[in-house]
């Protein structure tokens, strides 16, 4: 079975440098893909200058999900395997990958061990149930997928700047594909003290879980009370976050503003992509819908 590895990267070189030694200490059999862009840090010239990517492909779109894709387009493996620029492979990921797909795996997905000062802490599997489908998450920093099983799935959904791999997860479920998860298949980062995490937007955060929950399950009445009861948790913290002086109240409303209006705008943009694509992958917006997105290709094959 050949691999393609497929590496993400926006204005990360030096963080991309170090990914790149590490698949080159520990799965130099791979066929080797970094998708850039629009980086204005001299990553192209860094990527460029080595012997061992083997296409480099410039994007004009700042967003992970495109990225994504034109790797899928550029690759040409049996399986296809996605790492965080920000990550480093260790000794047991190659023969994790591979030795999980070519028993059959669908899917195989791993840890992310990250170094803090406080010790090392080791994602786990993780599963849940959505209108009586259980739906296990891959982590979207450290997946590999049978090339088959990619192109069923149409790749990733361009519409979600982020949460492709959430979005991803649940149409796997409901194609019937399964999602392995193997402890072997580390890959690892080393972040600050505070874990080194940018918190997102919350009204980005709620528009794109509406969207998914609406593309994937349509309207449900259930889902939707869930949903709305998660905001109003998250209210009521941020509410003594107010009390206790470390949000100003004004913030709390604008935020309290994004949510409605995240929920409603992707809960109305995920209906109508459901609509667009009434197919078990539901994904109106994926690798066979685009157009190509390479700005400019460096391939040495």
């Amino acid at each position: 079975m050949d691999l393609s590895v497929v590496i993400p990267t926006l204005n990360n070189r030096e963080e991309l440098r170090g990914c790149l030694d590490s698949l080159a200490a520990h799965a130099d059999d791979i066929e080797l893909i970094v998708v850039n862009g629009p980086s204005s840090d001299g990553t192209t010239g860094m990527v460029r200058a080595r012997d061992d990517v083997d296409v480099l492909v410039e994007i004009s779109e700042r967003n992970g999900n495109v990225a994504r894709n034109a790797g899928i387009s550029t690759a040409t493996g049996d399986a296809v395997a996605f790492v965080s620029t920000e990550l480093a492979v260790e000794p047991s990921w190659y023969r994790a990958v591979m030795t999980s797909l070519e028993s059959g795996a669908d899917v195989v997905t791993g840890p992310t061990h990250r170094s803090l000062r406080a010790g090392v802490t080791t994602e786990e599997e993780t599963t849940t149930t959505v209108a009586g489908r259980t739906v296990t998450f891959f982590n979207g920093d450290n997946v590999a997928f049978d090339a088959e099983t990619l192109r069923a799935l149409d790749g990733f959904d361009e519409f979600l700047n982020e949460d492709g791999e959430r979005d991803a997860s649940h149409r796997l479920a409901g194609m019937n594909y399964s999602i392995t998860w193997n402890g072997e298949m580390c890959v690892r980062g080393e972040f600050e003290a505070d874990g080194g995490q940018i918190e997102r937007a919350i009204g980005s955060s709620y528009r794109s879980r509406a969207y998914r929950l609406g593309k994937n399950y349509g309207i449900r009445p259930l889902t939707a009370v869930k949903t709305l009861w998660r905001a109003f948790r998250d209210s009521i913290d941020a509410a003594g976050d107010v009390t206790r002086g470390d949000l100003q109240p004004t913030v709390w409303l604008r935020s309290g503003q994004d949510v409605i209006g995240g929920l409603l705008s992707g809960g109305y943009t995920g209906l109508r992509a459901r609509r667009a694509d009434p197919s078990s992958r539901r994904n109106p917006n994926g690798v066979s819908t685009r157009h190509d997105r390479a700005v400019r290709r460096y391939d040495r094959r």
